[in-house]
């Protein structure tokens, strides 16, 4: 079979191409080795930039996200049991998040490319990927039993961390920038109210801990834990105890509490390959770029690749332009890299880490003291926040 651009990955940045590229009335199938019940069970975060909620409604799937979505105009920083809060409508002229999960953005989009009658081979098995460095394109994968032959004249590679299509590329012609952190976070969900309307970064003595939610109604909390953790030792009642203990008396009054739907820890990186184009392959998300959760870059950065490789192939095709596609990655990695950068500040602030040296513990402390003290500070870690400018 033929298409103009194959997809590899029915994870949001796919589906979210997909999309944009069928709203252009551009051609494209989408290979996924996982199943959608598999994909949508998926646990992740869900704050959305404004530029993301745009996205979402250019490509047509923006309607849940108004109504559902929870608007926040700020967030709080609690730092040894004291909550400051950080006004992001005021610091940035109007702007706002919304917080809505990756889990709904990916069913809204999935419905949406089911509505279309848009082709997704879910279970796609031993995908091969060639013929990218040349004007043919080619993947051959196994799906039901069946060997699938797909030609394209482009691979928009959104396959995760894990995915084939960055391990295509011959090592040579990619360069790899990584980070490991030596702690995880121990996430919690639950059917409980949030214990505040907006999100609580807290760094205690203790370990860092962040209370947010993905509705009215479900919670989703977390911990940092050494990595030597495993989550089947955490009962819920040792992971309330815990996060109580990391609170404002105020806050840890008010929480909460009920059985865990989902428990799971979470090993923390900064990742960036570069390139993101080789070819006529290009890799978007994960595939390209992993951030810490803090700051909840991750969903955001991978929408801004959507955005640019979308136009980027949507000009090919209407306007016989290749300039879009020259320069993908140089845009790409300009905000990939300074949103990196805010992902690791912010976690190096928040987090105590093992064996410090007293010095790094009181320079640090320092550091949030005159960012809770100071309006110019406060406004540069609003702007990163809700955003850089695209």
């Amino acid at each position: 079979m033929r298409t103009q651009v194959l997809i590899i990955g029915a994870g949001p940045a796919g589906l979210l191409l997909g999309q944009l590229l069928h709203k252009a009335g551009v051609d494209n199938l989408i290979l996924e080795r996982q199943t959608g019940d598999y994909v949508l069970g998926r646990i992740r975060a869900g704050v959305l930039e404004q530029t993301t909620a745009d996205l979402l409604d250019e490509a047509g799937v923006g309607a849940r996200m108004h109504a559902e979505g929870l608007v926040h105009h700020g967030f709080d920083l609690m730092v040894d049991g004291q909550r400051h809060h950080v006004d992001l409508h005021r610091l940035t002229g109007g702007k706002s998040v919304v917080v809505y999960g990756q889990t709904e953005v990916t069913r809204d989009l999935m419905q949406a490319r089911a509505a279309a009658g848009l082709p997704t081979f879910h279970g796609a098995a031993d995908v091969q990927l060639s013929g990218f460095d040349t004007g043919h394109p080619l993947a051959r994968c196994t799906v039901d039993g069946e060997t699938v032959e797909v030609r394209c004249d482009f691979i928009a590679g959104c396959d995760g961390y894990h995915g084939v299509s960055r391990a295509s590329v011959p090592p040579g012609a990619i360069q790899t920038h990584e980070k490991v952190y030596p702690f995880g976070w121990l996430g919690l969900l639950s059917d409980t109210p949030p214990v505040s309307h907006e999100l609580i970064y807290g760094r205690h003595e203790r370990g860092f801990s962040l209370c947010s939610m993905r509705s009215s109604t479900r919670s989703r909390y977390y911990l940092q834990v050494p990595l030597t953790e495993r989550a089947e030792d955490w009962s819920d009642a040792r992971f309330w105890d815990e996060l109580r203990r990391r609170l404002d008396p105020g806050t840890a009054d008010a929480l909460v509490t009920g059985p865990s739907l989902e428990k799971s820890i979470a090993p923390l990186r900064s990742f960036v390959a570069e390139p993101m184009r080789f070819g006529r392959l290009f890799l978007a998300g994960d595939a390209a770029h992993i951030v810490p959760p803090t700051g909840a870059k991750g969903l955001n950065l991978a929408a801004s690749d959507v955005r640019y490789l979308s136009q980027a192939l949507i000009e090919h095709y209407r306007e016989r332009s290749d300039a879009g596609i020259t320069h993908y990655s140089a845009r790409c990695l300009s905000r990939v890299w300074k949103a990196e950068r805010f992902s690791w500040w912010f976690t190096g602030l928040m987090h105590p880490l093992p064996d410090e040296p007293a010095i790094d513990a009181r320079l640090r402390r320092a550091e949030l003291d005159y960012l809770v003290g100071s309006d110019a500070a406060m406004t540069a870690m609003a702007e990163n926040y809700v955003g850089l400018p695209w």
